[in-house]
């Protein structure tokens, strides 16, 4: 199993679960790249340069400052912040269960599973089963890294409970700030068409099917450049035209691949069937 990024306990009522945080999101390899001079790739140094006087600043005279107006600091010092830090506690208390969905899934942030400590399984059990007949969500705070706050959504994802950091709700920009168009303009054949549409492309979700494609060229071209090759980069497609378009003839022009793309596969499969069959007669023959 891997290291726990926190341990402590997870309750509810005065029932005391003792638990461990995992990461439930695998780190990806990130591209970064330096800074470096054209004429012979040295790297960039960065330094701390006062716009005073544009004189260099060493670390030990940098101090923290808020700008609670446009040039104007207020400087805040180690015994500030720890005035202002919280209690940091081990201890992720649910302090209300909520309806699973009447939270926004906007809301959610980075996932975490939560495993139970020793002599914790069968109250974990406990609380993963009422969570999952219930159809609740657990709404908690937690403190992580440096005493940082963080409001928690504990959730039963299979066997598993699932805690979720979450955002506070003055994070979330109101979607009143927005006009959004109403459907006062939407046709009935319009909408019966883009429903077919939909229809036409759904499946089920397969997170392998989708890549980054970006990240993915990226490292074909760093790769062929170690080797000392270049490689061959289609020029992208130019945009369409932002215009507005006749949407009928755009739905039933997109219903209509998707039905052709249909019956090609369906008619590949059978061709594939007679060649697999022919391969096998030549062999019995041989």
């Amino acid at each position: 199993m891997p290291r726990p990024i926190w341990t402590g306990a997870l309750t509810f009522g005065l029932v005391n679960i003792p638990v461990r945080l995992h990461s439930a999101v695998r780190a990806k390899e990130k591209i970064s790249f330096r800074l470096l001079r054209k004429e012979d790739s040295s790297p960039i140094k960065y330094e701390r340069i006062a716009q005073k006087d544009d004189e260099p600043v060493p670390w030990k005279d940098i101090v923290k400052g808020y700008e609670y107006t446009k040039g104007k600091f207020i400087v805040l010092d180690d015994d500030d912040f720890k005035h202002a830090a919280i209690e940091s506690t081990k201890t992720i208390e649910i302090l209300d269960f909520v309806a699973n969905d009447e939270v926004d899934a906007r809301y959610f942030e980075t996932p975490y599973y939560v495993t139970p400590a020793k002599g914790g399984e069968k109250a974990y059990a406990l609380l993963r089963e009422a969570i999952k007949q219930t159809g609740k969500i657990g709404i908690g705070k937690i403190t992580m890294r440096s005493n940082s706050l963080h409001l928690a959504g504990v959730k039963a994802v299979g066997e598993a409970i699932v805690l979720e950091i979450m955002r506070f709700g003055d994070e979330l920009v109101d979607a009143s700030e927005f006009d959004f168009p109403t459907d006062a303009g939407v046709r009935p054949q319009e909408l019966q068409m883009a429903t077919q549409l939909v229809d036409n492309l759904s499946s089920t979700f397969d997170p392998s099917k989708y890549a980054d494609d970006y990240h993915d060229n990226l490292m074909k071209i760093i790769k062929a450049k170690m080797k000392g090759k270049k490689l061959d980069i289609a020029e992208p497609e130019a945009p369409e035209s932002t215009q507005v378009v006749d949407l009928i003839a755009r739905l039933k022009e997109s219903l209509e691949l998707g039905k052709r793309a249909g019956g090609a596969e369906h008619h590949a499969k059978p061709a594939k069937r007679a060649k697999t069959a022919k391969r096998a007669t030549r062999r019995k023959s041989a």
